[in-house]
């Protein structure tokens, strides 16, 4: 009887005259190494740490890598009941972040022999379809950016582990979270324009509804707090340049005195509201600051450029994938939030 370790690699056709050489097994690299195969087994399934030394898999790497050493993943897959593929849902392709949170889990997911689906949610943040037959027979499990764990329900029904990004972590079912500290950016914001003197505000809200979203304005409202002489006022906007531009004409030509500071939800609103205040023949910052959320290349492309909170996308990605990666190994994922950052920029200054 074989173990598993005696187990080929590949199959191969007996080699005979003038037949090419077999290529090397895990045999051969534990030989080269000085290493059992089990050691090898660990090393290259990236399952070592805590139980091999580094110097131990720095030499079974490199055994590896001279001798030429092709896992065969396909028949490590059937062995292990797994697909090694991991569907990344978000609610749209259109915006940048989304497509940085892609990169990030996707170099991670490769890293680790793993591949990534991208799916944009047909109906946004709204119930997403399950994109295949059989989720649990095509998947290992589902990422999810920017959704409520309940719009995810046909997806779910398939029993695979969840981890969601940048979305409400008291939305029970989900395995893992991966949070941005957008409550922190928001309050950065609000401290950073307070200190310019502003006390007069627009909240350009997104007038889409997310966690995200709800989370910036509560942030708002309560540094506001702080300043008993600070008034603002909530306008919804659509995530678009146009609809934003209307948005912020009808909050600079409201009743009542002229608002010296515009807060957007994203960059994109922001560089409507930009664009609201040069039509009225207003300057950008000197009559009116204007402040987004994101760091999109927008952010820099506009003038003056965009004073915003950077979010690190790839980042929540990476640790998206890492934290699905380690409840499939039944490992506790990485906690804590993701910080953020203010850029401070151009289109803010003082009253």
């Amino acid at each position: 009887m074989t173990s598993p370790d005696d187990t080929p690699d590949e199959t191969y056709e007996a080699a005979g005259s003038g037949a090419p050489p077999a290529p090397p097994t895990s045999r051969d690299v534990a030989r080269a190494a000085g290493v059992s195969q089990a050691t090898v087994s660990l090393v290259l399934g990236d399952k070592w740490r805590g139980r091999v030394s580094e110097r131990t898999a720095d030499q079974v790497r490199g055994a590896a890598r001279e001798l030429g050493y092709r896992p065969n993943l396909a028949a490590r897959n059937l062995r292990l009941g797994r697909t090694r593929t991991a569907l990344l849902v978000v609610p749209a392709l259109t915006n940048e972040f989304f497509a940085r949170v892609y990169t990030g889990a996707a170099r991670t997911a490769a890293a680790h022999d793993f591949g990534v689906v991208l799916y944009p949610s047909p109906e946004g943040v709204g119930p997403a379809r399950d994109p295949f037959a059989s989720a649990q027979a095509t998947l290992d499990g589902v990422i999810a950016s920017s959704m409520a764990a309940g719009a995810l329900g046909a997806i779910r029904g398939a029993g695979l582990p969840l981890v969601m990004l940048d979305s409400d972590p008291a939305d029970p079912g989900a395995a893992a979270y991966v949070n941005l500290d957008i409550a922190d950016g928001m309050r950065q914001v609000t401290e950073h324009l307070l200190a310019l003197g502003h006390r007069r505000f627009v909240h350009l809200a997104s007038a889409v509804t997310s966690w995200t979203f709800d989370v910036r304005a509560s942030a708002l409202h309560d540094a506001l707090r702080r300043a008993p002489d600070a008034v603002v006022r909530t306008v919804p906007a659509p995530l678009d340049v146009h609809g934003a531009r209307a948005a912020a004409e009808l909050a600079l030509t409201g009743p009542g005195p002229r608002p010296t500071a515009l807060i957007c939800d994203d960059d994109i609103v922001a560089a409507g509201a930009c664009k609201a205040v040069r039509r009225l023949g207003l300057r950008v910052p000197e009559d009116v600051s204007v402040t987004g959320f994101d760091d999109l290349a927008l952010a820099t492309a506009v003038e003056p450029e965009l004073t915003t909170v950077r979010l690190p996308a790839e980042q929540v990605g990476e640790r998206g994938m890492a934290a699905l990666l380690a409840v499939l190994e039944g490992r506790r994922p990485e906690g804590g939030e993701v910080p953020v950052e203010l850029m401070v920029r151009g289109s803010t200054a003082r009253v």
